[in-house]
């Protein structure tokens, strides 16, 4: 182990992979903090650029983008409740909050610091733990990964503590939009009305800018902005005084990042779902509930550190197994085949120092993006100070850009005006969104797993059913399910009876 770190260390010590890294960190943030410019975009972009790169300098400027781009999307959703990318959902909660309060800059160090630190707790475990991770991820099967995704639909509940029913209605919705489309197992087409970009379902990225970007458009110029004046930039701390904010909540550290890291080895979950069960338990184990999506640190703390820690639990399967556990690595695992690099065993001994390179490589990426982040926030933190009727255009513009550069399709941008529409309305009714986000990124892993472990029984309900109440990792889904949904209930009464008092 000793002997292939230090393979690693004088692979990443060369003047390009440096470079590289450093170009793939800058890179990454800009791209994260832009709606409509996904990690995966980033990545499959810049793939052509390393052709012509040595192996680890190559990897090092892809491994930067992903991480990096993972951490910024942070920047928007806390400056103009706009997440950048789908893991900073659970970001804006709380962080858009802060930022209406006058506390940008705190809200951007804590999302910046605990992403970092949650990054780099995920690679140590990359580093450490690959094989048995990877091992204990193989494991999961169909009725598992359908247990999962409902324990991840039980979140709802806790989401929707202050309104209950507005928000299992939210959810709902978000579980009926999944469902258009192309069956997930026989690929039958549902509510597509005959629309080509309706057969692969709504796009999430466009989904997500209509939904939170819209609503905002339409508030500044009806005169209702949620931006906050200009004295509320930065208050009178630099944003490295909040460093030691963020060391003191340590078990919320701790609880997230292995939140992140299970997530992450686990294939088809995803950073926001990582973001939204760390979000979740935070709020569980938080004294102050009632804080959390009025502008909880803890909350813009629990979200931004297990979301980050997705990404190095992402990489264990690819490494170990040759498994994407999303769809950044899996632009990843072509980035590693380019290269002439096949994942499993040979990747951890004849190419040792190229793969520990890379790792190592993440970790001064996870430090990087420090620094840089918190420069490019503060000249996003000015956005707050141009007048509206400037801004709005301007944020009806990039959400067009973004939901037609994903596909390049028009199509796609008349979807992201209609679920603004819906989050429009959302706002106006006061129904919390993040149900609906939850509800629509769980739907299909959800639908999709059902429908491969019936067909595994041949269709056999009971059979199904027996398979959930004996399985140990299904016994232990179910006990969290019914413990969330229990919580989410009283923590409803507790409000409800406040309320009256």
């Amino acid at each position: 182990m000793l002997d292939n770190l230090l393979l690693g260390f004088d692979a990443l010590m060369t003047p390009m992979a440096l470079f590289a890294v450093t170009i793939g960190v800058i890179g990454g943030v800009v791209i994260g903090s832009l709606p409509g410019l996904t990690s995966t975009m980033g990545v499959a972009l810049l793939i052509p650029l390393t052709f012509s790169m040595p192996p680890e300098a190559g990897l090092a400027m892809l491994g930067g983008i992903y991480l990096a781009s993972t951490y910024s999307g942070s920047i928007s959703a806390i400056i103009l409740n706009i997440p950048g990318t789908p893991a900073a959902v659970a970001t804006l909660l709380d962080g858009h909050p802060m930022s209406k309060r006058g506390e940008t800059t705190r809200a951007l160090a804590l999302a910046t610091f605990g992403s970092s630190i949650g990054g780099l707790l995920s690679v140590i475990a990359l580093l450490l733990l690959a094989p048995p991770l990877a091992e204990f991820s193989l494991k999961f099967g169909s009725p598992e990964y359908f247990l999962l995704a409902v324990f991840g639909i039980t979140v709802i509940a806790s989401l929707s503590a202050g309104a209950m029913s507005k928000g299992l209605i939210a959810g709902a919705m978000g579980l009926l939009l999944s469902t258009i489309g192309s069956h997930p197992l026989t690929g039958e087409l549902r509510f597509t009305f005959g629309q080509p970009s309706l057969y692969d379902g709504i796009p999430m990225v466009v989904s997500l800018i209509g939904l939170y970007s819209i609503p905002e458009v339409i508030s500044m110029m009806s005169g209702k902005t949620t931006l906050v004046a200009q004295t509320g930039i930065s208050g009178d701390r630099g944003p490295f005084s909040y460093l030691g904010e963020v060391l003191r909540r340590k078990f919320n550290i701790l609880r997230s990042s292995l939140i992140g890291i299970i997530v992450g080895i686990i294939p088809g979950v995803g950073c926001s779902v990582g973001g939204f069960l760390s979000y979740d338990a935070a709020k569980r184990a938080a004294h102050n509930k009632e804080e959390f999506g009025n502008g909880a640190p803890d909350g813009v703390i629990a979200s931004e550190t297990a979301n980050n820690a997705v990404t190095g639990g992402t990489l264990i399967p690819l490494l170990t197994l040759g498994i994407p556990g999303n769809p950044v690595t899996a632009v990843l695992l072509g980035g590693l085949m380019i290269h002439g690099l096949r994942p499993g065993a040979d990747l951890f001994t004849l190419n040792a120092g190229i793969t520990y390179g890379f790792m190592l490589s993440l970790l001064l990426a996870n430090i990087l993006f420090v620094p840089v982040g918190l420069i490019f926030a503060r000249y996003c933190a000015k956005v707050i100070t141009v007048p509206r009727e400037i801004l709005a255009p301007c944020i009806l513009a990039f959400a067009v850009i973004g939901s037609y550069s994903i596909r390049g399709s028009v199509e796609d941008i008349l979807i992201m005006l209609a679920v603004g529409v819906i989050g429009f309305g959302f706002n106006f009714f006061a129904v919390p969104r993040a149900p609906l986000v939850l509800g629509l990124v769980l739907g299909t892993l959800a639908e999709g797993e059902l429908a491969r472990s019936l067909a595994l029984v041949s269709g056999n309900v009971p059979a199904f059913l027996m398979q959930l109440v004996t399985r140990p990792i299904c016994i232990v889904l179910l006990i969290l399910c019914a413990f969330a949904l229990y919580q989410g209930v009283v923590q409803h009464r507790r409000n409800s009876h406040m309320l009256d008092s």
